[in-house]
């Protein structure tokens, strides 16, 4: 479950069979991104938007990010807490990084409305530089959903369309408007990444709404990888995520047995922290050998 917020309780999809299993943290070094990079020195200069970026694995992706880019590469950090994304700021600007030009730029909005992913956009527009060689968006921000109820108990239209426009057409609009913006040109890379989970690819009860839109952002990632061809596109399930999002997950679930399987993972270990998460990310974007459109599960990587 992804995040417990996009950081969920992955696991390899050919598991099918044994639904919600996950493997121990134990083949995931405790220490710094450096032991599992690639040989490949950084991501060049990028002009990178991170959504949900002011706490969980957005704060741990920008913060691995920032140590992968080339100097004069920006951050665009969006996140609906002013307070923690201005104190991350000043923590990015002020390390070795931001002292040598790395640019860290904030937008505090909700992108489950328009004007918050106008925002996002004006503030990247304006920051970005014409010799920006790699553009990259990370669609992290996501909601959990109101999990004490079924599939049956939603008879509230507002309700549903509330969540799905946050959670899936904010997702495809933002997309759409950084591809518009930074249209494709000769030595220009461009990715997005689609923080995804397990509940893209298997039912877990009493999710409904959270299953949902997991599985129709990840279909939607898939066409816009049949549709651009020269676009890198992945889904990428960060995993049991040791997040606020997963203090929900074992205390709010209404189906007994999800929530005992949340509430044995925290008390046997199993979760994983962000930044274990967000280092696997990283050689995955570092190496680029993915195919656009997977679907990869960190302990897959």
């Amino acid at each position: 479950m992804a995040t417990w917020k996009q950081e969920d309780s992955e696991g390899d999809p050919r598991r099918r069979a044994a639904p919600l299993h996950v493997e121990q943290p134990s083949r995931f070094p405790r220490s710094c991104i450096s032991l599992i990079m690639s040989p490949a020195a950084d991501l060049g200069r990028v002009l990178c938007i991170i959504t949900g970026a002011s706490r969980g694995f957005g704060r741990a992706v920008a913060q691995d990010l920032y140590r992968l880019v080339q100097p004069g590469s920006v951050l665009v950090l969006a996140a609906r807490s002013g307070v923690d994304l201005r104190t991350f700021q000043a923590e990015l600007t002020e390390s070795e990084a931001g002292r040598a030009g790395l640019k860290v730029e904030v937008v505090v909005a909700d992108i489950g409305k328009v004007e918050g992913l106008e925002n996002i956009m004006r503030t990247s527009r304006e920051a970005s530089c014409e010799d920006m060689d790699h553009i990259m968006l990370i669609n992290n921000a996501a909601s959990l959903g109101d999990v004490s109820k079924y599939v049956k108990d939603f008879t509230d239209m507002a309700e549903v369309d509330s969540y799905l426009s946050l959670n899936v057409s904010s997702a495809m609009c933002l997309t759409a408007k950084v591809l518009q913006t930074f249209p494709q040109r000769p030595g220009l890379r461009r990715s997005i990444v689609n923080v995804t989970s397990l509940c893209a690819l298997q039912p877990f009860r009493s999710w409904g709404l959270y299953c949902s839109a997991k599985a129709a952002r990840e279909m939607m990632f898939k066409v816009l990888a049949e549709e651009e061809p020269d676009l890198r596109v992945l889904s990428y399930s960060p995993g049991p995520l040791d997040t606020e999002m997963q203090v929900e997950a074992r205390t709010k679930t209404a189906d007994p047995s999800i929530k005992k399987t949340f509430s044995n993972m925290f008390a046997q270990g199993q979760l994983l922290t962000c930044e274990m998460s967000s280092a696997k990310l990283m050689k995955l974007l570092l190496d680029d050998k993915f195919t656009s459109g997977d679907h990869i599960d960190v302990f897959d990587v």
